[in-house]
């Protein structure tokens, strides 16, 4: 995470508190899009989503590469996000159980987060091989 020298660790929390007040006094979800859409880059919007719409499909019980084809999305941040849904901060699960996006398979994916294998290593684009 990014460290503003400037700034005390105490400014730092005060700061972030402050950003989620602000997304708390948020009415509706078109309002939060607005917010989102001013706040952030086009790419952090996207990567945001990517990791949400993964909750719902290892919540399903789906394999991280049957995810990783249905989306796109990485399988390190698969993993990424099956680890942070398992032993997180409860966010994750939180707004899926409110959502209704908490399905049966959920305990089962979140305890198979942490015994998935690793993916493999990336060919670099424009390798000699293959």
């Amino acid at each position: 995470m990014k460290t503003h020298r400037s700034l005390s660790p105490r400014q730092e929390a005060l700061a972030e508190r402050n950003l989620y007040t602000a997304i708390a006094a948020l009415r509706d979800a078109e309002e939060v899009r607005a917010f989102f859409r001013d706040l952030c880059t086009p790419a952090e919007l996207q990567a945001m989503a990517d990791r949400w719409s993964v909750v719902d499909y290892l919540n399903r019980g789906l394999p991280y590469r049957e995810i990783h084809h249905l989306t796109g999305v990485s399988l390190t941040t698969i993993g990424r996000v099956a680890r942070f849904l398992a032993t997180g901060n409860g966010g994750y699960g939180l707004v899926a159980q409110r959502l209704g996006k908490w399905h049966l398979h959920a305990a089962r994916a979140a305890a198979s987060a942490a015994t998935e294998p690793s993916p493999p290593p990336r060919r670099r684009e424009g390798s000699k091989h293959g």
